[in-house]
């Protein structure tokens, strides 16, 4: 199963699902904004471990999970749920307390601290877009007519896992770039709101599946 034409296959798919707006990315610029390059880096690597320990998981023993329609449904609309509840958050921040003088280390999103490693890999179990790719993944290259490939979904994860760590890399940095923006109230609300927004929408392909 495993040849160099699966290799590219997979590599393309893995950039194209991690290159593209989602909540892990929209999460990640966020945090460049709000904290910096070096403070987001936890929550990117937890992003790059996290995800492709879902992957084997859920390809080894939770297959059953991802067979049923109904736990699919429940477990989308719960991660959904709470993504909304979280894009109201940020889009309700008053950035009134919030400074925005210092690029990258500006708080636009919230006060606190940037997620840590376990916690940014434990977002992506309710992260409806990582259900939706761990469920496409897992069914398009790591199912053979033996049924489900231990070998492919452990390369299959591995993959994933290379590919994330830039794709998050240069989104934090369009966050870390957003920052220099941030010197007044009003861009601090507007940076909220637009966040906010990418959030909601990386939800609409998701939901519409």
């Amino acid at each position: 199963m495993i040849d160099w034409t699966w290799l590219l296959s997979t590599s393309a798919f893995a950039v194209a699902m991690s290159a593209t707006p989602g909540p892990n990315n929209t999460m990640v610029v966020a945090s460049g904004a709000t904290y910096g390059f070096a403070r987001t880096m936890p929550h990117m690597l937890g992003i790059a471990a996290g995800f492709p320990v879902m992957l084997i998981m859920l390809g080894t023993v939770g297959l059953p999970l991802l067979a049923d329609p109904r736990v699919h449904a429940v477990l989308k609309w719960v991660g959904a749920a709470y993504l909304l509840w979280l894009a109201w958050k940020i889009a309700t921040a008053d950035p009134a307390t919030e400074s925005v003088a210092t690029p990258g280390a500006a708080t636009p999103v919230t006060s606190g601290r940037p997620l840590g490693v376990l916690q940014a890999a434990l977002f992506q179990w309710v992260n409806p877009k990582a259900w939706i790719i761990a469920a496409g993944a897992l069914a398009a290259y790591t199912t053979d007519a033996d049924g489900a490939s231990l070998a492919a979904t452990l390369v299959l994860a591995l993959v994933f896992g290379l590919v994330a760590v830039p794709c998050v890399a240069l989104w934090t940095l369009i966050g870390v770039g957003t920052a220099r923006l941030l010197r007044s109230r009003r861009s601090v609300r507007l940076f909220n709101l637009a966040m906010a927004g990418l959030l909601v929408a990386s939800l609409v392909p998701v939901l519409a599946e």
